[in-house]
């Protein structure tokens, strides 16, 4: 009697006498062996799976894949933005000017000039420095634009007070940088029309001026504003009339009569510094009148 085959040795793949059965096999289709792995995963990724998810297949549909589709390219719009704002632009710098700071005299207030950068020719400065004193409602140093004539000054000086002399000026000068204009008090008592007001220039004289003569067409010589007294010797400021310092170059009337004032007030003058303490007398008016008087 013959003995089928094993059925443990077919399902294992091999019979009971080593060959491969393919007998349940329809006609011309052969089993594939057991150590050949047919499936798209290893087999030992397959096992790590639960058996009832093997067979599951992700299909996210017509909405799902319109979703991921505008996700994508939302995500690569974003992209795009980041890497563009990123990229670096290119921008010419201009040369930086030179500021060198100075100081108006005695004031201590800087201004700036700037240097011209290579192969610029340098222009003038746009604005001047001047001082008006005197009878002004505003004394004290101001800012015009370059070519400011005298007008401008007394104008930015809030005006000329009552009893200032402006016929002694002629209002149409220019003014350079560092001119001072003093406004002086007329005296219409004297026998020959003196003026009280007078520009000194940045040069530190001021301009000759003429005085008029009297009604019967003869000339009297004005006062001495040369820089030394007439007679040659300097003015004592404790024994000086106000017409003796009225003398003195860049003294007008004012000035004259704030120095009697500040004699009366303090006493005798014990060194000529001490000019410098009368009001209307600054540094550059007191270097100037130092070699002209004594004490």
């Amino acid at each position: 009697m013959r003995t089928g085959p094993d059925r443990a040795g077919v399902r294992g793949g091999r019979g009971t006498e080593g060959r491969w059965d393919d007998e349940e096999l329809p006609p011309g289709e052969v089993r594939a062996p057991g150590w050949l792995d047919t499936g798209g995963e290893p087999r030992g990724l397959r096992r790590l799976v639960p058996e009832r998810f093997r067979a599951a297949r992700v299909d996210p549909g017509r909405p799902g894949a319109f979703v991921l589709a505008l996700v994508g390219v939302v995500a690569v719009v974003f992209t795009g933005v980041l890497v563009l704002r990123d990229q670096p632009t290119q921008q010419s710098v201009p040369p930086v000017p030179v500021v060198r700071a100075e100081h108006i005299g005695g004031r201590g207030e800087p201004t700036t000039t700037v240097a011209a950068a290579p192969g610029q020719v340098p222009t003038p400065s746009a604005e001047v420095v001047v001082s008006v004193m005197g009878l002004v409602e505003r004394p004290g140093l101001h800012r015009l634009p370059a070519g400011a004539r005298i007008a401008d000054a007394l104008d930015l000086a809030g005006g000329a007070r009552d009893g200032a002399d402006l016929a002694g000026l002629n209002l149409a000068q220019r003014l350079a940088d560092g001119d001072q204009v003093v406004i002086g008090a007329a005296d219409p008592g004297s026998p020959v029309p003196r003026h009280g007001s007078t520009m000194i220039s940045a040069g530190g004289s001021p301009p000759a001026t003429s005085n008029a003569g009297s009604a019967t067409g003869t000339t009297s010589p004005a006062p001495s504003k040369t820089g030394v007294a007439q007679d040659g010797k300097r003015v004592d400021l404790n024994t000086a009339t106000e017409a003796e310092l009225d003398a003195l170059p860049g003294v007008g009337p004012v000035t004259a009569k704030a120095i009697l004032t500040w004699r009366s007030t303090n006493g005798k003058f014990t060194d000529v510094t001490q000019l410098g303490e009368v009001d209307g007398i600054g540094p550059a008016r007191l270097a100037r009148l130092r070699d002209l008087v004594t004490t």
